[in-house]
Formats: C-alpha cells, sequence, structure tokens
C-alpha cells in the first residue's frame, strides 16, 4: 500500500461496528474505505484528521423521511431537510412519496430525482407510492430508479388513498415479483375514519380525541393483515413507525413463520408519552400518535432483541401555525426529526439503556442490510462508502427548535438536554458537517443509492393465484 496515496486518513478514533469497537486509523480514497488498521500502516494520504477522543460512526440510514419538495417547500426542502441530516449524522435518506404530485409515475419520480440530485447535501433513495391507483406503474417506477415502495394502509397527512384489502393484496403481488420492499404505514383505515367522524359529532377536537380516534387495535390489526398476505405472496414488507407494544406480537410471529418482515420504531415513541401532551398540545400530534408510557419498554425491548430492526425517525416538518391550531382535526401532523435522532440516541447510549454497537446495528447496519445497501452502506471497512458520523459521546448540548437546519421550528424536543453529538459527518469521504457547521459547497454532493441496491431474488409465492394470473386465465 506504500505506493497508494489517500485522500484523508482519520487517526486516534475508536471505529464502531455492530459488534465491536476498535481504536484504529482509517484511510480513504475515492470516496471509500480504503484500509482500517494501525497508524503505521496507513498509506501517506494528502489531509489527516485527528479524531482524538471520538467515535467514528457508520452515517446513519433514515430510510423515513418526509422533505416535503416538491410541492410543500414552506415546510421543507431537500436542501434544508438533507442539511439537518447532515448536522445529524445521518449520511443517507429514504423520501417518502406523499408530496405534490405523489411519487407515483415515472415522470414525477424523474422530476423529484432532479429535485433531490440539484439540492442534496446527503445520498438518497426515492419511493414509490403503491396503491389502487399506481399498480400499473410499477415497472416504470422501478425503472426509474425507486428504492421501495410507499403502501398507506391508514390514512395520515397528504391524504394519500388507502387500498382496500383487495387492493392491498394486488399491491403485495406485484411488489413480491419486483424484490423491492414495501414500507406500510400500518394503521386500518377504517376504524380510523368512523372513529373520527363520531368523535368531531361529539365536538371532541382536544389531543386525547386524536389517540381515541386511532386506538392500539388499529396497528395491531394492520400489522396482522398485512403480514398474513406478504406471507400469501412472497411480498417483503417492512412496518414504519411501530408505537404499541401489542403489534409486537404479529411481528414477532410474522418472523417466526418466515414471513420477510421487517420493523422501525422513532425515538418519540421510545422517549415520548400521553405524559406529555400537555406540555406541547398539538405539537406532539403525530401518526400513530404518541401513547400511554406503559408502551415504551416493551417498544425498547423489541428494539434490542431483534423483532425491531431500526430506528428512522418520520421527519415530517410543518410550520409552527400550523401545528399549534386548536381543533386537533385541523393540525397537521407530525414534527421534524432527522437532525435530533442521534443526539437522543446517544444519551440513552449514556444511559446504559443500549451499546454504542446496538445503535450502530440499528441505526446504519440493519437498515442498509434490510434494503440491499449492504455493505456499500451501512459499514466502516474496506470498500464500503466512507459514509462517516464523528461522535462525541462526552459533550452536553440542548436541542433548541430555534436552531435547527429545518425550517421547521417546532418539535416536543425544544429544550431537552442531551449527551452525545455528531461534530462532524462525512459522506462518501467529503466533509459535509464539519465542527457543527454546514460546509460550503457541499449542497447538490448527494446521490441517489438506486444504482447501488442489491435486493435478493424475490420469492414469489401463489403466483397461481394472483391477480394478473386469474384475469388473464382462460375460462
Amino acid at each position: 500500500m506504500t505506493d497508494i496515496i489517500a485522500d484523508l486518513v482519520i487517526h486516534n478514533g475508536k471505529i464502531v461496528s455492530p459488534d465491536s469497537v476498535i481504536e484504529a486509523s482509517i484511510a480513504i480514497k475515492d470516496g471509500q474505505v480504503l484500509a482500517i488498521g494501525a497508524a503505521s500502516a496507513m498509506p501517506s494520504a494528502t489531509e489527516t484528521f485527528d479524531a482524538s477522543g471520538l467515535h467514528l460512526l457508520p452515517g446513519a440510514i433514515d430510510d423515513h423521511v418526509h422533505f416535503r419538495d416538491p410541492g410543500y417547500p414552506h415546510k421543507e426542502d431537500w436542501e434544508s431537510g438533507t442539511a439537518a441530516a447532515a448536522f445529524g449524522g445521518v449520511t443517507c435518506v429514504f423520501d417518502m412519496p406523499n408530496t405534490i404530485p405523489p411519487t407515483g409515475t415515472k415522470e414525477v419520480l424523474a422530476a423529484k430525482h432532479a429535485i433531490a440530485a440539484s439540492k442534496a447535501h446527503v445520498d438518497f433513495g426515492l419511493y414509490g407510492l403503491l396503491g389502487d391507483d399506481t399498480i400499473a406503474h410499477v415497472p416504470d417506477l422501478i425503472e426509474g430508479g425507486v428504492i421501495g415502495f410507499k403502501l398507506y394502509m391508514g390514512n395520515t397527512f397528504g391524504k394519500i388513498p388507502s387500498p382496500d384489502t383487495g387492493a392491498t393484496l394486488e399491491c403485495f403481488e406485484v411488489a413480491a415479483a419486483t424484490g423491492k420492499r414495501v414500507s406500510l404505514h400500518a394503521e386500518n383505515n377504517d376504524i380510523m375514519e368512523r372513529r373520527q367522524k363520531r368523535l368531531m359529532a361529539a365536538g371532541k377536537k382536544d389531543q386525547w380525541a386524536h389517540l381515541a380516534a386511532r386506538p392500539n387495535v388499529v396497528a395491531v390489526e394492520a400489522v396482522s393483515r398485512a403480514a398474513t398476505l406478504a406471507e400469501w405472496t412472497g411480498a417483503r414488507i417492512h412496518v414504519l413507525h411501530i408505537s404499541t407494544a401489542e403489534e409486537l406480537r404479529p411481528l414477532r410471529e410474522a418472523k417466526a413463520r418466515g414471513v420477510d418482515i421487517t420493523g422501525e420504531t422513532c425515538p418519540h415513541y421510545l422517549m415520548l408519552s400521553t405524559d406529555d401532551y400537555d406540555r406541547v398540545p398539538g405539537v406532539i400530534a403525530v401518526n400513530p400518535p404518541v401513547r400511554e408510557a406503559v408502551n415504551q419498554e416493551l417498544i425498547w425491548q423489541a428494539l434490542l432483541d431483534g423483532a425491531i430492526d431500526v430506528i428512522a425517525t418520520d421527519h415530517a416538518p410543518h410550520t409552527p401555525e400550523e401545528k399549534t391550531r386548536k381543533d386537533i382535526w385541523t393540525v397537521d401532523c407530525g414534527f421534524p426529526g432527522v437532525e435530533t435522532q442521534m443526539p437522543l440516541m446517544l444519551t440513552a447510549v449514556n444511559a446504559g439503556r443500549l451499546s454504542i454497537s446496538d445503535y450502530v446495528r440499528i441505526s446504519a447496519y440493519n437498515p442498509a442490510r434490510i434494503w440491499g445497501l449492504y455493505p456499500r452502506k451501512g459499514a466502516l471497512q474496506p470498500g464500503s462508502d466512507a459514509d462517516i458520523a464523528i461522535v462525541d459521546l462526552s459533550r452536553d448540548h440542548i436541542i433548541r427548535d430555534a436552531e435547527i437546519q429545518s425550517r421547521s421550528k417546532i418539535s416536543p424536543w425544544d429544550g431537552r438536554p442531551v449527551k452525545g453529538v455528531p461534530v462532524h459527518t462525512l459522506v462518501r469521504g467529503r466533509f459535509v458537517m464539519k465542527d457543527r457547521k454546514l460546509v460550503a459547497g457541499t449542497k447538490g454532493w448527494g446521490q441517489s443509492v438506486h444504482a447501488i441496491q442489491a435486493m435478493p431474488e424475490p420469492t414469489v409465492r401463489n403466483a397461481e393465484h394472483s391477480m394478473q394470473a386469474i384475469v388473464g386465465r382462460q375460462s
């Protein structure tokens, strides 16, 4: 390696994997990890960086963000959203399709790719919308470069129509044949709409009415139904924003049966509860809702034992006016999170709730593996992309809404003390955030990761009973 000159060598840091923490140097060339080892074994480099006292983590992969671009630029756009990601140690984001227009055709997808590529500070993937009206567009969306699909079993911001069970089955049949994973907003829409209608008629319009419209059973039923349909079709599914202890049962049972099902939760379901409703009324409103504290411990346990695979954020920015309306049914649900997830979780690491290796597993390794990006993403090893969050585990910080990079300056985290923050972020070997400042000239550095995605071959089941088969069958 003596003849090779690295672009950058980082010395004296502690490199974290899902299995270990080692003190080593890391050499980077052409955006990828060249070597890891003793300082004396590193090649000469154009630049060196001293990471004494710091930990080097594979950059977090947030598979659940809403950057609102196109359609709602006053809430967020790709520039501000990915700046927030960079400050949060997040080096890759997957953006949801409920923008205007929804990402359901090849033309809309191409336009969104162009917007993201021109503005993004970090790498990204784009979801395609999967629903009754977009089933026919699946081949074009695959060709156009989606990271996966999003199916809304329940209604949320953007009011994307929720397919009925028959349409959901057909969506899963079509998706199964592609090998792509389908992320699910898993709430039963029929129950929610009926209950909301009754609550509104009764004049109920506070935060608790929102919770009452979405009882735990809406998630339990939706996860159970989705798992059954995925098992029948062979579709790969990912359950988003797990908020209840009860939905862990159908998730665990489906995994035990061999269903290709994975799950995700968010910091607000681990660290906030209905006890916070009065403190931040409206601000805390999100779909699914933040629930009673009794759910938290079992969700933590599931995250640590592997039933839940991923920590993500459901970053869902809105303006202060949109979050503080008096009628809960008019409040826009969601709040920013891509910048605060890592500090919140590192605080839990410092508190002994999980290890730093546990955190790397759920924030980087697992999402990379689930979405077919490992080992290019989600790891720090030779040949991996040099996506690195350099964190100071001992640094104290207070989250301030006014100081975050997101255009949305309102969240339930305002004023919360944290310990452990990313101080530098590299994407493919380039600093995009350094010394807690955005690096000039990194707008547009982010790239779509769909080209490096390598999902396993599809495993289609019961194809002879699919809609395509029965419609095409001769009588």
